[in-house]
């Protein structure tokens, strides 16, 4: 079918119908949004011939996409996250604002974590196959000051690639691998933890099944997901790779950045720290938060978060 409808009177009818357009309820801001990426699918239509099959296909899959509950992940996976990183870091940069690169926060944080001073110990639940790590560093202001009362979170998988309360295997306690450690006057903190592996997305799920489509893998590098906030600075959110993985620059979900893979070094000592091992890992990773703009925080994303009670 070459026929091309979107600029008749019709369509055109049918669109402004459907988002409701100049209507005195509802919200106009929704209805903007609504008819320009209604406009965009139906130009879109005619513009690549999509089929009726094809439309429906469509529909069946997003079905599927809610019943696994992964359309979270699919924003990480599709660029849709990374995008709004890039407009960002465009708007820091014409304002002249650095500061540790931000990355995407992916959908597996859960909120609750409990709060404790300086230093947490996170590796709840036994991990064979998990050599320990203690990730360390100060978390400082732009004029390089440290900054007291920061909280920084963190959150990352297993051995298995598996995070806590979203394993269905049973093994990991709800808040095992995931911690919240509030700075002193030094501006310090440090997670004693094991090391993490990558994961890869759900087998059978939507995302995977869209991916196959495309011929793209669905599997991330290790990496640990932060968390900073404080009252006088934007809020901060990053992750940091592991050194080494293979994965590193082949990210499906594009959340590596050259500053946030720091660098991994063998230590001992750690049975004096209370670790699992006398020999561990460590790595330091120092944390540059930005200033308020106009007193305001306009770091913080509302969204849909898991929560739980330690």
């Amino acid at each position: 079918m070459s026929v091309k409808v979107f600029d008749t009177k019709e369509a055109q009818d049918l669109l402004k119908a459907a988002a409701n357009v100049g209507s005195q309820d509802g919200s106009a801001r929704a209805q903007q949004i609504v008819h320009r990426l209604l406009g965009d699918l139906f130009k879109a239509i005619d513009d690549l011939d999509m089929t009726p099959d094809e439309i429906w296909a469509g529909v069946h899959y997003f079905n599927k996409l809610g019943q696994d509950g992964e359309a979270a992940l699919l924003a990480a996976g599709l660029g849709l996250e990374k995008y709004l990183d890039i407009r960002m870091d465009a708007a820091d940069k014409e304002a002249d604002i650095g500061g540790t690169p931000r990355t995407i926060e992916g959908p597996l944080y859960v909120a609750g974590a409990p709060v404790r001073d300086g230093v947490s110990r996170i590796d709840i639940n036994p991990d064979p196959d998990a050599g320990p790590l203690v990730i360390r560093g100060t978390v400082t202001g732009p004029d390089g000051k440290p900054v007291a009362g920061a909280v920084v979170e963190c959150w990352h998988a297993n051995s298995k690639g598996f995070y806590s309360h979203f394993d269905l295997t049973g093994a990991q306690s709800e808040f095992n691998l995931r911690g919240a450690i509030s700075t002193g006057v030094d501006g310090k903190y440090e997670f004693h933890t094991l090391m993490p592996v990558g994961y890869g997305c759900p087998p059978q799920g939507a995302t995977q099944q869209l991916l196959n489509v495309l011929a793209r893998h669905g599997n991330r590098p290790a990496h640990v997901h932060f968390f900073v906030t404080s009252d006088k600075h934007r809020k901060l959110t990053t992750q940091i790779n592991i050194e080494g993985d293979p994965l590193i620059w082949d990210d499906f979900a594009y959340a590596t950045r050259e500053d946030l893979i720091p660098h991994v070094v063998e230590k001992t000592g750690g049975t004096a720290l209370g670790m699992k091992a006398d020999a561990y890992k460590e790595i330091e990773f120092n944390i540059e938060l930005t200033p308020l703009v106009r007193g305001i925080d306009n770091q913080v994303v509302h969204r849909l978060r898991a929560s739980a009670t330690a």
